[in-house]
């Protein structure tokens, strides 16, 4: 990988930042850090099916929504700095558990320090790899994951520049996603089960935000235009939460912004996930407590 730690340009910010003597935009230095590592649950079934998905998350992150689920460990950066052999030993930690596949979230910043571990013990772990982020990467830094990650879960939040410069300071941000949500379609192509569980592909989350049910509708209407209806799977997400930040939405979706999104989605057609309403709730963001991550 090509990565200068002195003038850091992973992430479409491209901040320059020194790693080496203080954090990024990102809120990542030059060290793993980590929140918590367990096997999930609550993902897409596909993903979490019924032993888990062996989920670690990274602390820190280079979007930074405001209304961020996890703001305790994105902007919030909680977490404790492993050495890269603890985090190999955390993979095969989580496998001993049972879980369906090794579950990385909001790791782009660490990605220098993470990926020649995952290229060692890919074989010998084997397991999906399954890369959960924001959208917002850059194709350099796809282009070096091309091999090792098997399931991509991207986001994408956003299509109006306005709402995400309001909400994330990125304008840009539809732009970048939608041209990574390519590239990591041409590296997986389509979707393949092994039963109910995806062994490889693409599957696009939306969080449909209150007040703004049109500009989730025009996302639908911008997969439709660049995918193949069978290239992609699409989550369709009802769990925003108001997490008491400045400038978030600070109501839950209705059920008509809800159902108007649904029907767009089923009118083009994707397959997919439909997430109820019901889990709109904090008890659904797991605790990051360090659990999995130090060592007892």
């Amino acid at each position: 990988m090509n990565y200068n730690e002195k003038n850091c340009t992973l992430c479409p910010r491209s901040c320059s930042a020194d790693r080496s003597t203080f954090r990024g935009r990102c809120g990542a230095g030059n060290k793993i850090k980590l929140a918590a590592a367990l096997a999930h649950m609550w993902e897409e079934p596909c993903i979490s099916g019924d032993k888990g998905s062996g989920t670690i998350f990274f602390s820190g992150c280079q979007l930074g929504c405001v209304f961020c689920q996890n703001k305790s460990i994105s902007p919030g950066n909680f977490g404790a700095e492993v050495e890269p052999s603890r985090f190999e030993e955390i993979c095969f930690e989580l496998k001993e558990k049972g879980v369906h596949n090794i579950s990385l979230v909001s790791a782009d910043q660490y990605m220098p320090y993470v990926l020649p571990v995952l290229k060692r013990i890919k074989e010998r772990l084997s397991l999906p790899i399954v890369y959960n982020c924001s959208g917002y990467q850059s194709r350099e830094l796809l282009e070096e994951l091309r091999g090792v990650v098997d399931i991509y879960l991207p986001d994408l939040k956003f299509f109006s520049s306005e709402l995400s410069e309001k909400y994330a300071k990125a304008p840009d941000y539809f732009e970048i996603a939608i041209e990574a949500i390519a590239e990591m379609v041409s590296q997986t192509g389509v979707p393949v089960f092994d039963g109910n569980l995806l062994k490889k592909g693409t599957v696009v989350r939306h969080l449909i935000l209150p007040s703004h049910r049109s500009d989730s509708i025009e996302i639908i209407r911008r997969l439709e235009e660049r995918f193949d209806k069978d290239q992609i799977l699409v989550s369709l997400m009802s769990q925003y939460t108001p997490n008491g930040s400045d400038g978030a939405p600070a109501s839950r979706i209705t059920t008509f912004e809800y159902q108007s999104v649904k029907n767009a989605l089923d009118r083009a057609g994707f397959s997919g996930y439909y997430q109820e309403r019901s889990s709109a709730k904090e008890e659904y963001t797991p605790d990051f407590d360090l659990q999995g991550v130090t060592k007892k």
